[in-house]
């Protein structure tokens, strides 16, 4: 592992709802850049990713999403809400917890939707957004799939059902274990490093999290209320005011590629899309080099 990546601090911040367990490189840094990791896996996926950012001066901050590593909710009367619009909630919660001014936000997967619903509920929140693995718009459970998109998420249904319930509850890390084995060509991974990632998942509300994030998202359970004057403020997906880049692997075998095609007409100020042939799903992890450099590219111009 490069030596910079060994460099950071893990630290804790209260937002209104959580304590945030995040990771901390080059404090001194002169612009502010929050990287948000996906499901299913940790903060420990920016590793390679993050010595190309301090390079270029930036301040790295990377959150463990609700129900991750060691965020824990404040109260046990909070709902342990998995919906999409909760996770721009909780990194809005985080960047005025910490005092960020308009910082760059790339997320992954989950953290994809979160750093895109950010922009959503609060325009100019950020300088630029980047989203790797996810088209934007996509959220709606009305949205058009093919049938083999549909059959990539097989996992999202099978969570719906008291089978797929028990897997998640009892069985997360072979679980797991399937996305990370058929979601990318062989070879991407160690054993090593997963295991170390799926410690993230022992946290006492990831089941909860997880099972009702993918069954409320298709209409398999109830959306919290608290919560759908934000829900409604991002369906249909709004225009942005923020310039994109949008980051996918051409071999990814979880969202298909052209899901990120064709999204100009949702960003204002331009969007970019770069396709990484011989990747998967997790780009940040298959090629983090590659990954940290367009983005220093992106946010330079």
């Amino acid at each position: 592992m490069n030596e910079v990546t060994t460099l950071f601090e893990t630290k804790f911040v209260n937002t209104d709802l959580l304590s945030v367990e995040y990771r901390e490189w080059n404090p001194s840094g002169n612009r502010t850049v929050v990287l948000v990791h996906g499901w299913p896996d940790s903060v420990r996926c920016w590793d390679t990713v993050v010595p190309s950012l301090i390079a270029a001066g930036y301040r790295v901050l990377a959150p463990s999403l609700r129900g991750f590593g060691g965020t824990r909710f404040l109260s046990a009367e909070t709902p342990r809400s998995g919906q999409l619009s909760v996770l721009g909630i909780d990194l809005l919660g985080l960047i005025d917890a910490l005092g960020l001014i308009k910082p760059v936000l790339a997320g992954h997967d989950w953290g994809a939707r979160s750093v895109a619903n950010a922009c959503g509920l609060r325009p100019g929140v950020a300088s630029h957004l980047v989203m790797m693995s996810v088209g934007y718009g996509t959220n709606s459970a009305d949205q058009s799939l093919s049938y083999l998109q549909i059959r990539n998420y097989w996992y999202h249904w099978f969570m719906a059902t008291p089978r797929g319930e028990r897997a998640v509850r009892e069985d997360r890390k072979n679980f797991t274990r399937q996305m990370w084995d058929t979601w990318s060509p062989p070879g991407w991974f160690t054993e090593e490093e997963f295991d170390e990632t799926v410690k993230a998942f022992d946290n006492p509300d990831w089941a909860d999290i997880v099972l009702h994030s993918y069954r409320q998202r298709w209409g398999h359970a109830s959306a919290y209320p608290d919560y759908a004057g934000f829900d409604a403020k991002l369906n249909p997906a709004p225009v942005l005011d923020v310039p994109m880049l949008a980051i996918h692997g051409a071999a990814d075998y979880c969202n298909h590629p052209d899901g990120s095609l064709g999204k100009e007409k949702f960003f204002k100020q331009g969007y970019q899309r770069v396709l990484i042939d011989g990747v998967g799903h997790f780009p940040q992890r298959e090629a983090g080099e590659r990954v940290g450099l367009e983005m220093v590219k992106f946010c330079a111009e």
